[in-house]
C-alpha cells in the first residue's frame, strides 16, 4: 500500500505578481490567485482526498480554504496548518526584486535569471548561498530547510495506508520536493499547479509535476 499526496502550489499573490522575493513573508491573494484556488479545488474534486494539509502562511492557507469549498469535499472542514510545508526563509533578502537577487547571488557566475541560476545550481546549492549571502545569517541553508521539511513528509509517510493527502505549500517548496526525489526539471512551479506523489515506508515516486489539470 502506499499514500498518494497532491502538492499545490498557492494562487497567485500581490508579491508574485510584482515579481518579489516571497518567503515567510505574506501578501494577500490576488483575484486572479483566488480564481487559481477555486480551479484547481473544481479539478480536485474528483478525487476523494483524505487529508488537506497547509502550510500556515496566509497564502497557502487562503488558497486551501478556497480549493476545499470548491472540491466539494464534505468529510474535511478545515485545512491542517503545518508549518513544515512553509516557504523557504530568504532572511534579508524577503520582498526584494526577485531581478535584484539575482543579480546580487548571480551577477559575478554570469546568470541573469532566478529560474537559470536555480536550474543550474541546483535547489540546495541555491539555498546555501543565499543563507551564505545574507548578512544577518537568518535565511536557512540546505540542511535548515530539509530538517524542516522532512518533518511534513515523514507526517505524510505515517497516514494510514490508502490515504490521499491534498498539501497547499510554495514553488521553491515544492520544486526542491520533486528535484530530491529524483524529478529534474527545469520549470518554476506555477500557482495553482498539482505536483502528485506516491511516498511507500521505503521509497519517494514523483508522479507528475506542475499540471493545471490531472493527467489522462
Amino acid at each position: 500500500m502506499a499514500i498518494t499526496v497532491y502538492f499545490v502550489r498557492h494562487g497567485q499573490t500581490y508579491l508574485n505578481r510584482y515579481h518579489r522575493v516571497q518567503g515567510w513573508s505574506d501578501a494577500p491573494l490576488t483575484s486572479q490567485g483566488q480564481t487559481d484556488a477555486k480551479r484547481t479545488g473544481k479539478v480536485l474534486s474528483g478525487v476523494g482526498f483524505d487529508y488537506l494539509f497547509s502550510s500556515d502562511l496566509a497564502r497557502t492557507m487562503e488558497t486551501a480554504r478556497l480549493l476545499l469549498a470548491a472540491s466539494n469535499n464534505s468529510q474535511i472542514k478545515a485545512p491542517t496548518p503545518t508549518p513544515a510545508f512553509r516557504e523557504e526563509f530568504f532572511g534579508f533578502f524577503e520582498g526584494l526584486d526577485s531581478a535584484m537577487l539575482t543579480n546580487f547571488l548571480g551577477a559575478e557566475t554570469g546568470f541573469d535569471n532566478f529560474a537559470d541560476m536555480f536550474s543550474k545550481l541546483g535547489p540546495d546549492t541555491l539555498k546555501d548561498r543565499v543563507a551564505a549571502a545574507d548578512p544577518y545569517k537568518d535565511a536557512e541553508n540546505h540542511v535548515q530547510f530539509w530538517n524542516r521539511v522532512s518533518k511534513g513528509i515523514d507526517r505524510l509517510r505515517s497516514l494510514p495506508d490508502g490515504s490521499t493527502a491534498v498539501v497547499v505549500s510554495h514553488g521553491v517548496t515544492i520544486r526542491s520536493i520533486a528535484e530530491h526525489y529524483g524529478y529534474h526539471t527545469t520549470e518554476s512551479v506555477k500557482n495553482g499547479s498539482l505536483t502528485r506523489l506516491t511516498l511507500t515506508p521505503t521509497d519517494t515516486q514523483v508522479d507528475f509535476y506542475n499540471q493545471l489539470e490531472l493527467p489522462e
